[in-house]
């Protein structure tokens, strides 16, 4: 199960959640007119124009469009050679085990608990949540300092991936199956199940996976409430390339170490 853009990617399997191969990591590399655009030089389109005019280079070669570099390439414009401390590049990032109970906003009217009052205190940044669950959703929050990084996952042109773990109060149908998975009509559009597999239970209790592409409000509760089915419990397990740790409790957060956030944009470039 993995993000869709293309083809299959691997979840994210870090030292932190469990035993990885001792193969060292390939090398993080950028594109070249993004990171000429955030040096101040231009547009990241005038660096593409001046790229396809010929006037920059990568350790001697005139570079072209789709190029990417990384710590070791040297890059120059004509004979002035541009220096990148990608080391400032490498954004935090922040896995977090949200319980029921809490809502994924700064400030509530109501005054209820709020994520962000259990993360760690940021002094020139802050926290961006890739995604929301609902007041009354658990599981796998993912945070960020990098804009970039959260649009990657979240824009629906990347069509990246949401698994949850749902209980409902009965068990589905294969007639009600198929609904789920080719489409279900709701108010704001036509929305189906990528995935849906029994996980067995207890008594009148069920246990199903579901994988989805899109994050709309209370989206999945709705589904199964448009059959007249009762979510008693959501949670969720993933969100593209990152597994809920099962060594984060509930209300606790751990942050991915260099090694584990190289990896992720390795794997989402």
């Amino acid at each position: 199960m993995s993000i869709r853009s293309g083809r299959k990617k691997t979840p994210l399997r870090s030292p932190v959640f469990e035993k990885q191969n001792a193969s060292a990591p390939p090398a993080t590399t950028y594109k070249l007119q993004k990171l000429l655009a955030q040096k101040g030089l231009g547009s990241r389109r005038e660096m593409e124009t001046l790229i396809a005019s010929g006037q920059v280079s990568i350790n001697g070669r005139v570079a072209i469009l789709g190029d990417r570099v990384g710590a070791k390439d040297r890059v120059q414009i004509g004979k002035r050679v541009i220096r990148f401390d990608l080391s400032e590049r490498l954004p935090r990032v922040l896995l977090y085990h949200k319980p029921e109970g809490e809502i994924v906003s700064r400030h509530d009217p109501e005054g209820r608990p709020t994520v962000f009052d259990r993360l760690p205190h940021l002094k020139s940044s802050k926290w961006i949540a890739i995604g929301r669950l609902d007041f009354n959703t658990s599981g796998l929050l993912i945070f960020t300092t990098d804009g970039s990084l959260a649009n990657r996952l979240m824009h629906p042109r990347f069509e990246v991936e949401r698994e949850y773990a749902v209980r409902i109060v009965g068990k589905l149908t294969a007639e009600q199956i198929t609904q789920l998975t080719t489409g279900i009509h709701l108010d704001d559009g036509t929305v189906s199940f990528t995935q849906l597999a029994e996980q067995g239970g207890e008594g009148i209790n069920h246990w199903y996976r579901v994988i989805l592409q899109e994050g709309k409000n209370r989206e999945i509760r709705r589904m199964f409430e448009a059959l007249g089915i009762m979510v008693s419990r959501l949670m969720r397990v993933r969100f593209g390339p990152i597994n809920l740790p099962p060594r984060i409790k509930r209300g606790k957060w751990l942050e991915l170490d260099e090694k584990e956030a190289r990896r992720l944009l390795d794997m989402l470039s």
